[in-house]
């Protein structure tokens, strides 16, 4: 096959291009199928709690994504200034993942633990009260909305059928564990959970 006929046939280019693609695609994705670091929990993972799980869909649903990564990369700048670098057995239980590559705020990664719940309440409802240069909108209306229990509930029995391991003991408490919360409360509750649980040896 010359070059000619291939750079002519757009239709054999593309088909072509597709089969490089797909065996590039399985050589590089099917062996982390494999591998126990990428598919089974880091130290210390453990499905989301009820409240946890309500504030991580706030957190989607709210794009917070769109301007933090979750994802500390190993270069020294960066574990310097946000902690370990991320593993992939920190986020088997996030569907999907939140690791990101847009910054235009701090990687949140593990930002569990270095402010107060309190500080937490101030900044989300208005970020120039903690921090003046901030260009991050205020979410007033998170207070206002409650989290539903049945339905963090549902969510749970949808993730422990594509392999997250909630009991049924815990589906069942769910609804009881999210009462009187609301969104705020909930998205705090992510936020704070988002910390290194395992060995910091490198």
């Amino acid at each position: 096959m010359n070059h000619e006929m291939v750079e002519t046939k757009a239709w054999l280019m593309g088909t072509l291009i597709a089969i490089v693609i797909s065996v590039g695609g399985l050589v590089e994705i099917v062996p982390l199928y494999f591998q126990a670091s990428v598919i089974a929990p880091a130290p210390g993972i453990k499905p989301y709690p009820p409240l946890e799980l309500a504030g991580r869909d706030v957190y989607v649903r709210e794009g917070c994504y769109l301007c933090h990564t979750q994802m500390v990369r190993p270069l020294q700048a960066e574990t310097e200034r946000y902690g370990h670098y991320s593993l992939a057995g920190e986020a088997v239980y996030d569907h999907p993942f939140q690791f990101g590559s847009k910054r235009t705020g701090p990687d949140l990664a593990r930002v569990g633990g270095r402010y107060s719940d309190q500080w937490h309440r101030i900044h989300l409802n208005n970020p120039r009260d903690v921090v003046p240069e901030s260009n991050m909108p205020g979410f007033t209306w998170l207070a206002k909305a409650g989290v539903d229990g049945q339905e963090v509930a549902a969510k749970m029995r949808a993730l422990r059928s594509i392999g997250t391991p909630y009991t049924d003991e815990e589906i069942s408490a769910a609804a009881a564990q999210v009462a009187g919360h609301n969104e705020l409360d909930a998205l705090i509750a992510y936020l704070q959970g988002l910390k290194f649980h395992g060995d910091t040896t490198p």
